[in-house]
């Protein structure tokens, strides 16, 4: 079978570079250890050899697609996937004990589905959905919300979704329509439609539970007045059965890539026998979904990672099994060709691929960490580790998604015309990839979101954290030799991004905020380049550790060299990109504020 991942990397994540067994030490932690946590995510890995990866290019060529009558066709190992996954408690694992979860650390259930969406990641998009569904039903929910609709849901019965988007609305929340009636039966009848629903229809699961924003009739204009609600497609009967809860599906998407993951238009309160349930409180729907939204935003720039990890990977042996042309040296035509590795040229896209997919799981991982904390503590020990993902929310779906694609790209480049073709799986790669820069805010969203909230947020005490976070490895670096270099250049890039923060920053004091966040993409670029970086320093200081120790129980002399090598090139090749963005956020003038648009004819 193909190599779709690297095991080896994903384990000097959990144990070498983020330190998963300093969790354990925490009391919700405490049943686990590092052994344990290998032979699960060994398990994870023998699930997706067995019931995802072999059905990767099938369920690919065989999309989801509506079959008319409010039904949409999946292919049949979907169902298989979803029941497996869900006996191996990877839809409930993270839930705690009295749930039948197994208490696990988001860094293992991460590691897990990185695994999957490597493997397969249109079927993993359902899993993952249901499990963040029944999260906020979990954590906002009554009790009998919680014993309705969580069992089925974690035995992979029902499928969870979340439904946002609307025709009119779009992105922007503010303008949704979607109306709920209160009735004095304890349900609210609901009326309205949502676009763009993953997961919101298919053939592997007997019920679909939509978690959607709505507004209570009556209340305020804007995000203060949407609330949030469950609303199944069968409604629970009080003899046990199910009915028909007038949520209609009308059509599906279809799409360029992730053709196994169905996306769909659903109705609502079509016959005026759409019932819902409040989750939580009324009007604060949005500031609930934003925990999910937020989670999947992780998810998202993990998903990102974990695809462009198996396009590099199918590159890499493509490269060590292709052979053609011979080294610039060789005048000799009777020669045998080499492999495609041997061109430097082929090596500078491989390592690029590298440092992108390496670099952008580590920071994923990180995220995963801090989430962790934040479970495991509270108050003033808990505030830092907030502050410090609320930042790099933003960054790791942004840069893992974008340079995704990129990586992704320059696998078929690797490839060549071959790449192109769909006998090969980099396409189908870079096909899957191009959502991950639109899912859960586009880019430009992440940037505003980044700029305008993020950096500024508590008077840039988030911005302090993160800044504190990487003076803490820049000095760790710098007490190894062979690093030094790239902690000295790290330490002016993050003096770089801080200059040009305050300078973008007298737009927004001076009343100009529409200046200050004109070109806050490119802000966003910047600061991934420099994130990322921190990210390699990282992992080049657990490497260095090893190489001093002469410790290969783990890893081998060749895997810690290949880090250490890796960053290298980030630092020389990638990070430099970090100063162009400077340069053109420093630059004077407005080129993209026109209030005409004649000059884009």
């Amino acid at each position: 079978m193909s190599r779709y991942t690297s095991m080896e990397h994903l384990r000097f994540l959990l144990f070498e570079v983020h330190g998963i067994q300093d969790l354990f030490t925490y009391e919700y932690f405490a049943h686990l250890d590092p052994e344990q946590v290998t032979l699960m995510i060994d398990s994870a890995k023998a699930l997706a050899d067995r019931d995802m990866y072999p059905f990767f290019k099938e369920m690919d060529e065989q999309p989801v697609h509506y079959a008319g009558e409010g039904k949409v066709w999946s292919h049949p190992q979907l169902r298989t996937i979803i029941q497996n996954a869900a006996e191996q408690n990877w839809i409930n694992g993270q839930y705690p004990f009295d749930l039948g979860g197994l208490q696990l650390p988001q860094m293992v259930y991460n590691a897990a589905h990185h695994i999957f969406q490597a493997a397969n990641n249109g079927a993993q998009g359902y899993i993952s959905l249901t499990t963040g569904a029944a999260r906020l039903i979990h954590d906002y929910g009554t009790s009998e919300l919680i014993e309705t609709f969580l069992p089925p849901m974690f035995d992979g019965r029902w499928q969870g979704t979340m439904a946002l988007t609307e025709p009119q609305a779009g992105s922007a929340l503010t303008d949704i329509t979607t109306v709920a009636t209160p009735t004095e039966s304890g349900y609210y009848h609901i009326k309205g439609q949502k676009i763009f629903i993953s997961a919101g229809e298919h053939m592997a699961c007997e019920n679909f539970v939509h978690l959607t924003l709505a507004r209570i009739a009556g209340a305020p204009p804007g995000l203060k007045g949407v609330s949030l609600f469950v609303i199944p497609k069968h409604r629970p009967t009080a003899g046990g059965g199910l009915e028909y809860n007038d949520v209609f599906c009308a059509g599906d998407y279809q799409k360029l890539g992730q053709r196994a993951y169905a996306t769909t238009h659903l109705v609502f309160g079509e016959h005026d026998n759409c019932r819902g349930w409040l989750v939580g409180e009324p009007h604060k729907g949005l500031s609930y979904m934003f925990q999910l939204m937020n989670e999947a935003r992780i998810g998202v720039g993990q998903t990102a990672a974990s695809v462009a990890m198996a396009a590099y990977q199918a590159s890499l042996q493509y490269a060590r099994e292709r052979s053609q042309g011979r080294k610039p040296g060789e005048k000799d035509p009777l020669k045998p060709p080499v492999p495609i590795i041997q061109h430097a040229d082929v090596q500078r896209m491989l390592f690029t691929q590298k440092a992108i997919v390496e670099g952008s799981l580590s920071l994923a991982m990180e995220c995963n960490r801090l989430a962790d904390l934040m479970h495991v503590t509270e108050g003033e020990e808990q505030r830092p580790h907030w502050l410090l993902l609320e930042i790099l929310t933003p960054i790791v779906k942004t840069y893992s998604s974008e340079q995704g694609n990129r990586s992704a790209s320059l696998a078929i480049q690797v490839l060549g015309g071959y790449g192109y073709t769909v006998d090969f799986p980099v396409q189908q790669y870079y096909r899957d990839l191009r959502i991950m820069a639109i899912y859960e805010g586009t880019t430009g969203i992440q940037s505003l979101d980044l700029l305008g909230r993020k950096m500024t947020m508590e008077n840039g005490a988030a911005l302090t954290a993160l800044a504190q976070h990487i003076d803490i490895t820049i000095r760790t670096a710098a007490a190894h030799p062979v690093l030094q270099a790239q902690a000295a250049i790290l330490q002016a890039e993050m003096e770089r991004l801080g200059k040009t923060l305050r300078q973008l920053g007298k737009f927004a004091q001076s009343g100009n905020p529409e200046r200050y966040l004109a070109d806050a993409t490119v802000f966003m670029e910047m600061a991934g380049y420099v994130v990322i970086a921190w990210q390699w320093l990282k992992m080049a200081v657990a490497a260095q550790i090893a190489l001093d120790a002469a410790d290969f129980s783990t890893q081998s002399k060749s895997f810690y060299e290949g880090k250490i090598h890796t960053m290298q090139f980030f630092f020389r090749y990638e990070l430099p990109h970090a100063a162009a963005c400077a340069e053109v956020l420093l630059a004077p003038g407005e080129l993209t504020m026109l209030e005409e648009d004649e000059r884009l004819d």
